[in-house]
């Protein structure tokens, strides 16, 4: 199953592998060290909820922080995989630049959008009280939760905000997966993968734990091609390896349910506002290897006009590699660093400058 990577690093596993065992051991610990969890002093949008839930555990999920320099926090949700904690494992020591980073990895055994948008109101009401404003940042289906949470937010809420980023966001399930019997360019893996989850019968355990085992092994797959012939750090093997315990660890409906969430996100064709504030949509030059002909989200990026209708103070920009043989992939955030960062960086400026540059 992970014959490319194996293969990329065995060289220097066969070298030296108590070095390669140190390196790894030692990444670990100082992330550990670093990002600690959190609980906000007050939780009414939650504790209204948990009568709903017989089992709270399960679609709870996991808050962190780790402490930063300024006052700007951000906020973070991952997509499918990896959990928030190691999707911006290279873009950490930026946004620490302008203050702490908040992280909600999502439950191993479940998942509830109710209960998500009852924290995420919680952690966003709990850093107002302490005079803070944060950023918004969604990777992929991560950040199609911000857009629907932002869609029925109260205005109170939006006004606890500083900005949103949007990086190659999956905003309805048409991004992924075409009408059935639409095969025009292929058909990918992951769309696949996707079309047999929703079709499965949820009373058909077998069926179900074979349908999402499926997607298990195709995420695996994605992974190790992106790593493959590139040099891979310590960091790189931490964040692999924590990858690869988040899939092994989340169970078959822990993965439906967060499918179901994607599937019930509103397509982005109407023209109401999502969000005033200022708005960064980050997309990948290579985005039409994930996202299917026709999707929203890509038609959105091509139609400023209906973009500004939805995000009246947002811009969008396209990623792209300075090396014609290795275009960026969706959500590359671990492998394109190099890439996204100085748009990040840029962007991130601005936002947290441009109050001063007023008041002078």
């Amino acid at each position: 199953m992970r014959q490319l990577l194996q293969k990329h690093l065995q060289p220097l596993s066969v070298r030296h592998p108590a070095l390669l065992h140190v390196v790894t051991a030692t990444a670990g610990l100082f992330r550990t060290m670093a990002i600690k969890p959190y609980t906000p002093r007050k939780r009414p949008a939650e504790l209204a909820l948990r009568n709903r839930y017989q089992d709270l555990h399960s679609v709870h999920c996991r808050l962190y922080k780790e402490k930063g320099e300024g006052p700007h926090p951000t906020i973070v949700v991952g997509g499918f995989v990896p959990d928030a904690t190691e999707a911006l494992e290279f873009q950490r020591p930026l946004l620490r630049r302008y203050g702490s980073i908040y992280y909600l990895n999502f439950p191993r055994n479940g998942f509830s959008q109710a209960l998500f948008c009852a924290q995420l109101s919680d952690l966003i009401a709990d850093l107002a009280a302490q005079g803070r404003r944060p950023t918004l940042l969604g990777v992929s289906f991560g950040a199609g939760l911000l857009v629907q949470y932002l869609r029925q937010a109260t205005e109170a809420i939006h006004g606890m905000l500083r900005g949103l980023l949007l990086i190659s966001p999956v905003l309805c399930t048409d991004d992924l997966v075409r009408p059935k019997g639409e095969r025009s360019g292929g058909v990918r893996m992951l769309e696949s993968n996707l079309r047999k989850i929703l079709e499965v019968d949820p009373a058909d355990r077998e069926g179900l734990q074979r349908q999402v085992e499926r997607a298990r092994r195709c995420f695996y797959t994605l992974f190790e091609a992106g790593a493959e012939n590139r040099p891979v750090s310590g960091r790189h093997l931490t964040i692999r390896s924590r990858i690869f315990g988040v899939l092994e660890q989340t169970s078959a409906l822990g993965g439906y349910q967060r499918v179901l969430a994607l599937r019930d996100f509103s397509t982005p064709c109407d023209r109401s506002s999502v969000f005033d504030g200022p708005t960064l949509l980050l997309a990948a030059e290579d985005e039409a290897n994930i996202l299917v002909a026709g999707s929203p989200t890509l038609g959105l990026l091509q139609d400023q006009e209906r973009f500004k209708a939805l995000f009246p103070n947002g811009t969008t920009r396209v990623v792209g590699s300075p090396d014609p043989g290795d275009p960026v992939p969706h959500a590359s955030l671990i492998f394109h660093q190099h890439c996204f960062n100085p748009r990040l960086e840029h962007w991130l400026e601005r936002l947290h400058r441009e109050p001063l540059w007023a008041a002078v």
